[in-house]
Parts: structure tokens; sequence; C-alpha cells
């Protein structure tokens, strides 16, 4: 595609120059205003909302919770339209500058890519540090937490406006297409996809391995053409997407949380009236709900299918996660070198959040117990 310099909003910050992603956003407006001519003109507010995976994921489905929801309760005051398959923005960057613009208003990323605009956002993805679903969720339900971690956002992406942090398809695995890993040595040589952060980069850099950013729509091709020789991915998110044809072996090493990122054009967003915003707020809510059940719901068969496609699944003994959990302390250090004192501040809140939830789930345990 040719590259077409476009004039930029001077109130906006952008976060890539590159001309050819916005105009990429623009071909996508046209294909909405066309489907758009059709549609009832009653609703008072209208929302555009892409993604870039297919109609059977739970992205799509957790969308459909939010469509019903606020359009239900807000009497067809609020039309939400969904566009998925990377139908108006084909990556996260693009998506999210389509946000940060105004030519969309919902848009599901990650904590990793997030980390593009503001750095010090990326220490909650920093590898082993949320040990469970129940810390996890109690963290990321905090709402001073999320609000704190919303207004410093803001500040590095005008526009972008933190939502919520949901489970976007359960923990990140390694998973191989030829060679079994019960170690980090096992991982030497290796070419593993990643998400573009910084982060997960350097985390396959530490266990010896060669990162390979590729966009999620090219993760199936990059797969089976032995692009890469893995990924980093929730088992969910493998068989959904057929990844197993190709991926032969996981380790349940659990590095990560997958927190998907929602974030809502701001401007938008505080153009509603009171009623409208907590009407959006309690849609965001319920489909939270949908998203940290799906991969619980969906784990147990996913997992069966890749058994049935022959593929072998490890868990990794104390002694190992002990080697990988040292093999990647240097990724700690990297990120707070990079991010300096703030990094460090928002290191040790998150740090914080965390023994918080262990407690209370502790005190729940002893209330139980007796």
């Amino acid at each position: 595609m040719k590259k077409i310099p476009l004039k930029k909003n001077k109130n906006v910050k952008y976060n890539n120059d590159k001309g050819y992603i916005m105009n990429k956003i623009i071909l996508g407006l046209a294909a909405v205003s066309i489907l758009a001519a059709g549609t009832s003109n009653a609703a008072t507010y209208k929302l555009t909302v892409p993604h870039v995976t297919t109609i059977d994921g739970y992205n799509h489905q957790s969308l459909l919770v939010f469509k019903n929801f606020v359009e239900v309760r807000s009497n067809g005051q609020i039309e939400v339209a969904i566009y998925p398959s990377g139908q108006l923005c084909s990556s996260a960057k693009e998506c999210i500058a389509g946000v940060q613009v105004g030519m969309f208003d919902y848009f599901q990323t990650t904590i990793p890519e997030l980390g593009n605009y503001w750095e010090p956002v990326s220490v909650f993805d920093l590898p082993y540090m949320l040990p469970n679903d129940r810390v996890a969720e109690c963290v990321y339900s905090n709402e001073k937490f999320i609000s704190d971690v919303r207004n410093e956002l803001i500040k590095k992406a005008p526009n972008i406006r933190l939502m919520a942090v949901s489970n976007s398809g359960g923990w990140r695995n390694i998973a191989t297409t030829n060679k079994q890993v019960k170690n980090p040595d096992d991982m030497k040589g290796l070419k593993i996809r990643t998400v573009p952060a910084k982060v997960q980069q350097d985390l396959v850099r530490a266990l010896g391995a060669t990162p390979t950013p590729i966009a999620w729509p090219e993760v199936y091709t990059a797969l089976s053409t032995k692009m890469v020789d893995g990924t980093k991915n929730g088992i969910v998110d493998i068989v959904m997407n057929r990844f197993h044809e190709s991926l032969n072996y996981i380790i349940l090493d659990g590095h990560g949380y997958m927190g998907g990122a929602w974030v809502f054009n701001d401007k938008k967003f505080k153009s509603f009236p009171d009623d409208i915003k907590k009407i959006i707020i309690d849609g965001v809510a319920a489909q939270n709900q949908y998203l940290r059940a799906y991969p619980k719901h969906k784990e147990y068969s996913a997992y069966e299918e890749f058994k049935k496609a022959d593929g072998v699944i490890y868990n990794p003994t104390e002694e190992e996660k002990k080697a990988f959990k040292t093999a990647v302390l240097p990724v700690k250090t990297a990120l707070l070198e990079s991010t300096g004192a703030e990094g460090q501040k928002w290191l040790d809140r998150f740090e914080t959040e965390i023994k918080k939830c262990k407690v209370k789930i502790q005190a729940n345990y002893d209330i139980q117990l007796n």
C-alpha cells in the first residue's frame, strides 16, 4: 500500500508516526460507513468496536455480552456495532491508534502492548509475578488500583481510557513444535513467537531463545510454515485457533497471566451523560465476568483436544520451575533500568496489591477451615 502522509491532530499524541497505519484505518472507516448505511438511526449513542480475532473467539462472544447488556439497559439509546476478524484494523497497534484518534470507541489489547505507550505498566507483565487466578482477579478487581493505572496511562497515551483488565485466554505457557521443553536449557536456539513488547521479548532472550514478534492473525501461518519453533499462549487460544495442528509440546510453566486490557476512547466516554456512563461501566463488568469464566470453562476440553492430536503436556517439577524463575530475573532488572524510579514505584505498588490479596484469600481460608 502506498504510504500517504496524513495531517495530524495537534491535540492528539501519536505513538506511531507512520501514516500508512492511519491510512488503513481510514479505509476501514469507509467500510463502517457503508455497513452502517442500512442500519437504524434510532440509537442516540453508537459505538464502533473492532477486534482482530474470529467470531468464535471469547473476545467476540464477550462483546456480544457487552452489546446485549448496554443496548437493553439503555432501552436502545446505545447501539454497539462489532467488526470482527480485522475488518477495520488488523493489529493491536492499528486498532489502538484508531481508538486514540476517535475512529473507534472500544477495543481489547494486552498489558504488554500498553507498555509500548507507558513502559512502567509492563511491570504487571513480569514473569511469575501472579501465582493464580484468585490473586490475579483480586488485584485487577481493585477499582482504586485500576483508577490509578488509568490516570497514569492516559497521560502517556492521550484519549486511551483503561476500562478493565480481564482474562484473555488463561495463562501463558511455552508451546513448541518439535522439541519438548522441560528446563531453560531446552529453549536455547528456538525461535519463539511473542507479542511486540519488550518484556515478552526479553523473557524469551533470557531463556536463550530468539523472540519473533508476529501479529495475532499471522501466528497460525508462522507455526505451520515453521517460521517459528513455538509460541507463548494459553491452551484455550492454542486449540481455538488450531495452533495444535503444528504445536506438539507444552510445558505448564505458567509464566504469565494473560491480562486483557479493554480501552475506550476517553473523549467519547466523557461526552456521555452519567446514566449512560453507568450502563457502559456495568456492561464492561458483565463482559469481564464472562471473560474470567471462559478459560476455566474451556481449559479441560482444550487440553483433551490437544492430547487427542498427540500433543504432549509436561508439568514441571518445583526445581524446574525455580530454574525458570531464576533464568528470567534479568528481565526485571532490565525493565527497572529502563523505567527508573517510576518503574520501581509501580512494581512496589503491584507487589503490595498482590500481598494484600494473598492476605485476603488466606483470611477466607481461615474462616472456611474453622
